[in-house]
């Protein structure tokens, strides 16, 4: 979110931010909207001053026995007395409108990240590992699945409907195996702190991370009443991504600057409306409304968040490469990348069923955007500073279970077992059909 003062003093940067990402010139409106919440800020403070002197001048007619004064002051005080209520209301209504409009404005791109329209103008960074060669026609991740008898979508559908899955046997285990791999390796080897956070989160937290107020629509409400604008105080919102509650971990507080950078990771079940993706991926498990995944995030200074943002994208490969996964790193451009996002690299896996690159992991910086929207500061000589944050895949679960599918099928339709991932999967090697 970005700060009103920043803005006016930056009109020609931000609004040539927003011409980077194919966005419309604002910065204009904005600056008549604060000039609207400076007017009535104004208005309030001048009757609320006029207020307060003719109180005193009230007691000074009266020790100076001039009753009529006295009198008149008082019809004034209480006039101002009634107007005050409408002078305050029309304050907040001006702020509240300016808020209202920052809180809907992404975040403006990094200087290298490339202008684009979409993801057929991202720029591939590098490539690791060749696509494996089969000498048959390697199936996609839900016919292996379904042969082996442990992939049901059907039974899914009955229980829930469209865009989820039930798990089975050794393919449930191997997800689980995913699971605890990724996160041992982001705790024992990149230093990240293991978190446990809540599944279900406020308005304040999804509006912190950016998701609210824009994409409501993304989301899943555990009370849908409040979504329909009904008031309820103990709504929550069903998380999207880990993202939200690790971030939200220093909200509204301010970190001694010698803890940074903060890395914590969590692996959690994400929820997804999915509301924007109507016909795309409705076969199998790449775009599911419950799935599991590995995230990490960071909080650091602004002089650090550039460099973690390279650390963590590389913590995201270092998961493909002992997975032995082809993959490629994609530059986002402007008109692809996420509303909070500064920078953002995508991971894209191999997936030989589909015969392309798909995206797997995300690993995003997003300056202190994300941290003014949840008042989140750091300490320094100088005094409080806004953090910087990052967040990442670290990975998909659910693709990251598609790859290895799809990337380790027999002709016989068994599925090899990574050799990283053997230990969790009590020493099997091959997933056969049941």
């Amino acid at each position: 979110m970005y700060d009103i003062r920043w803005i006016r003093e930056n009109l020609e940067t931000f609004d040539e931010g927003r011409r980077r990402k194919g966005l419309e010139p604002l910065g204009a409106s904005l600056l008549a909207l604060d000039d609207e919440r400076r007017a009535a800020i104004a208005k309030s403070q001048a009757a609320q001053e006029r207020r307060n002197a003719a109180s005193k001048e009230i007691g000074a007619a009266m020790k100076a026995g001039d009753k009529d004064k006295a009198e008149a002051l008082k019809a004034e005080v209480a006039a101002l007395k009634d107007t005050m209520g409408a002078i305050e209301a029309e304050e907040k209504a001006a702020i509240a409108k300016l808020n209202a409009a920052l809180s809907e404005i992404p975040n403006t791109p990094l200087p290298d990240v490339p202008e684009g329209a979409d993801e057929n103008d991202n720029v591939e960074v590098r490539r690791h590992g060749e696509p494996p060669q089969f000498d048959f026609e390697p199936k996609e991740h839900f016919d292996i699945g379904e042969s082996l008898g442990q992939m049901d979508f059907e039974t899914a559908a009955k229980l829930s409907g469209a865009r989820f899955v039930v798990l089975k046997g050794q393919l449930a285990r191997l997800e689980r195996a995913l699971m605890q791999f990724m996160l041992d390796l982001h705790v024992d080897h990149h230093g990240y702190t293991e978190v446990d956070p809540p599944l279900l989160v406020r308005d304040e937290a999804m509006f912190g991370t950016a998701q609210l107020p824009k994409f409501t629509e993304d989301q899943f409400a555990a009370y849908p009443g409040k979504a329909t604008g009904a008031a309820d105080e103990d709504h929550h919102w069903l998380i999207p991504t880990a993202e939200v509650p690790l971030t939200n971990l220093v909200r509204e507080s301010i970190v001694e600057e010698s803890k940074l950078p903060l890395r914590m990771t969590a692996g959690t079940y994400c929820f997804r409306a999915e509301a924007g993706a109507a016909g795309r991926d409705t076969r199998g498990m790449i775009r599911q409304h419950q799935f599991h995944k590995v995230e990490m995030v960071s909080i650091t200074t602004p002089e650090q968040s550039i460099d973690e943002h390279e650390r963590m994208t590389a913590c995201a490969e270092e998961v493909l490469k002992r997975l032995g996964l082809p993959y490629r790193v994609m530059l986002l451009c402007t008109g692809d990348m996420g509303f909070a996002s500064q920078k953002t690299y995508d991971l894209e896996v191999w997936l030989p069923g589909q015969g392309r690159y798909r995206e797997i992991s995300s690993c995003s910086v997003c300056g202190d955007f994300q941290a003014r929207r949840m008042n989140a500061r750091y300490r320094t000589e100088k005094g409080p500073r806004f953090v910087h944050t990052l967040n990442g895949s670290g990975v998909a679960a659910g693709r990251a279970l598609v790859a290895v599918l799809e990337n380790y099928q027999n002709a016989d339709g068994s599925v090899r077992i990574p050799e990283v991932l053997q230990p969790y999967m009590g020493g099997k090697t091959l997933i056969e059909a049941v």
